[in-house]
């Protein structure tokens, strides 16, 4: 006769298997028993408050807030960062091969990036330019470059 197949260690995971298995039916059966005596009380909804925490209770409907669906953003609004005043400066680089450039303002010296792309007019260094800023990742960015005059 041939020797069985089956290892030590695969007996012993079929053990715990069947045992975990018998463990699960017997506490169904025990909340089964405590329902029919009245004993067990569940609550089937969990709430959360207005700090994100879980709670039993529901919570008050004089509290809710209303909400427009106009008011939700999705994504990132572009027009908020741009500042509508308009700067006057003077281009102090400029490199076509590359697309960039530096804006120098005349009057607090502050130097603006800017990218071949938000150019309105084709400019050259020296230009005397107006535009609008952005916040960029590491400052103010100059879109909408007009060339003036």
């Amino acid at each position: 006769m041939a020797k069985s197949q089956q290892t030590f260690n695969k007996l012993e995971k079929e053990k715990k298997r069947k045992k975990k298995k018998e463990d699960k039916r017997k506490k169904m059966l025990a909340r089964k028993e405590a329902k029919e005596n009245g004993e067990l009380v569940t609550n089937e909804f969990v709430y959360v408050d207005y700090n994100g925490n879980f709670t039993d209770t529901p919570p008050d409907p004089a509290e809710k807030e209303k909400i427009s669906a106009e008011s939700i953003v999705i994504g990132i609004p572009k027009s908020e960062n741009v500042k509508k005043d308009g700067y006057t400066g003077k281009v102090s680089f400029f490199d076509h091969s590359k697309g960039f450039g530096f804006i120098v303002d005349p009057e607090t010296q502050e130097q603006f990036f800017v990218h071949i792309s938000e150019c309105i007019d084709e400019i050259k260094e020296g230009n005397k330019v107006s535009f609008d800023t952005v916040k960029g990742t590491k400052g103010l960015n100059a879109v909408k470059v007009k060339v003036i005059g």
